[in-house]
């Protein structure tokens, strides 16, 4: 069954309703540049409690940030986009925390080093994921070891992204709000369904 992840959780409700619809794990950006942003204490208000995992979601970030963060909120896990993401996922890894290392499609994920589970987005000039674009799962050579799939993922779209691919897990965002920030529960608990069906 796939793993699915509900990305960029900014209220209460939306936890809940991720939670509910059987996600295995939800995601709080912590990027200043995100639609989505919420600030470390947000983060640890919504992930208090909460019994899936809890991943932070950075770009740019340093590890002492990062560390701090994740003690602040009791985050399981981390995702790191742009510079230091190579030493972020090696901090995370050994630190015993979830990681999921994103990189571009055409990238080779042959040296992420086990233990890091890559996650293949999409991005759009100065954005690095959240962006709606979904990749060209035609064109994706389907790595040989378990991966996440993001970028332009929803309820219509996620079971014909499976069939293509065969990830071992989802990840989602943009395609589930009525606005940025705020999900659609009813595409939230759609998007689980197809992506665990």
């Amino acid at each position: 069954m796939t793993w699915v992840k509900v990305c960029g959780l900014t209220r209460e409700t939306d936890v809940s309703a991720a939670v509910d619809a059987g996600a295995d794990a939800i995601g709080f950006v912590l990027a200043d540049d995100s639609p989505r942003h919420i600030g470390v204490d947000r983060a640890a208000a919504l992930a208090d409690g909460v019994p899936v995992l809890r991943i932070l979601v950075t770009v740019d970030a340093t590890i002492d940030f990062i560390a701090e963060a994740v003690e602040v909120t009791g985050a399981d896990g981390v995702q790191q986009y742009g510079v230091r993401s190579a030493s972020v996922a090696e901090w995370g890894k050994r630190a015993g925390l979830f990681v999921l290392r994103p990189v571009s499609a055409g990238a080779s994920i042959g040296t992420i080093p086990d233990g890091q589970v890559p996650l293949l987005d999409s991005a759009t000039g100065s954005r690095h994921g959240g962006t709606g674009e979904p990749l060209d799962w035609n064109a994706v050579r389907r790595p040989e070891r378990p991966f996440v799939l993001a970028g332009g993922l929803g309820p219509d779209n996620v079971a014909r992204a499976i069939a293509v691919l065969d990830p071992w897990g989802v990840d989602a965002s943009s395609l589930l709000e009525v606005s940025p920030g705020v999900k659609d529960a009813a595409k939230v608990a759609a998007f689980v369904e197809e992506a665990k069906r």
